[in-house]
């Protein structure tokens, strides 16, 4: 399994899905009733940018600049792009786009501590 069409599924929910929970985690603890209005304002701008990423993605492959191999994904495909490769995209802005608002709430609370 760990090396057919599902490998790259399950590494990819494996390795970012447990690190965009504690994230949520965190970001419920530190903001509590501020944490909707905080993943409204993080999320599409992530969204927005998983998108431009897969478009690209769409337009490198379609382009031939590079392919995925058969049988290394599961075959469903998002234009050219296989759904892997655009959960990818969006994983990996929402990981980013929360470790900055957490980033920001860190310096935050130091600069409270401060004054």
């Amino acid at each position: 399994m760990m090396e057919g069409r599902w490998a790259y599924l399950i590494h990819l929910l494996g390795w970012g899905l447990p690190v965009i929970l504690m994230q949520l985690g965190v970001l419920f603890f530190h903001y509590r009733e501020r944490s909707w209005a905080v993943l409204r304002a993080v999320l599409p701008p992530a969204l927005i940018i998983g998108v431009y990423l897969s478009v690209a993605d769409h337009l490198a492959i379609s382009a031939g600049i590079w392919n995925f191999g058969e049988g290394k994904h599961l075959g469903v495909y998002v234009g050219m792009v296989p759904l892997e490769e655009v959960l990818f995209f969006l994983m990996t802005s929402v990981l980013v786009s929360l470790g900055l608002s957490l980033f920001t709430a860190l310096v935050n609370r130091r600069e409270a501590r401060v004054s």
